[in-house]
């Protein structure tokens, strides 16, 4: 299930390993106490519907990408720092990304989880 970013039709791979957190415990614990990611990784946190989301890095060892998507737009691209960043955008799906691995996405971009079953 890889996350495809495609700026004006050049469509580019941001990552090729992606787990969902499902259940309200794994979104509430997201990327907690991970020491490390692979570069090709992503953790999708999808929703039914859009609305204002909040991300803490709270025992969140690594600096993340953080990307807001709201029906396949990217809303809000934010650089998370370990333990101190915080922040808060709307989206019905948000992905967390090794830090860089977002690096020229911007707000108003198409993306796409692909295999994403509310999508198809």
């Amino acid at each position: 299930m890889p996350v495809v970013y495609d700026p004006d039709g050049a469509a580019r791979t941001l990552a090729t390993t992606v787990d969902t957190a499902d259940s309200l415990l794994q979104q509430t614990r997201g990327l907690m106490f991970r020491r490390s990611l692979p570069d090709d990784y992503a953790l999708a946190f999808q929703f039914e519907r859009a609305k204002t989301r909040d991300i803490h890095m709270l025992f969140v060892f690594v600096p993340l990408d953080v990307l807001w998507v709201e029906d396949g737009v990217v809303q809000r691209v934010e650089t998370l720092r370990p333990w101190r960043g915080f922040a808060r955008g709307r989206a019905d799906l948000i992905l967390e990304l090794p830090a860089g691995a977002a690096d020229g996405v911007e707000p108003g971009e198409r993306l796409v989880l692909e295999g994403d079953s509310r999508r198809n």
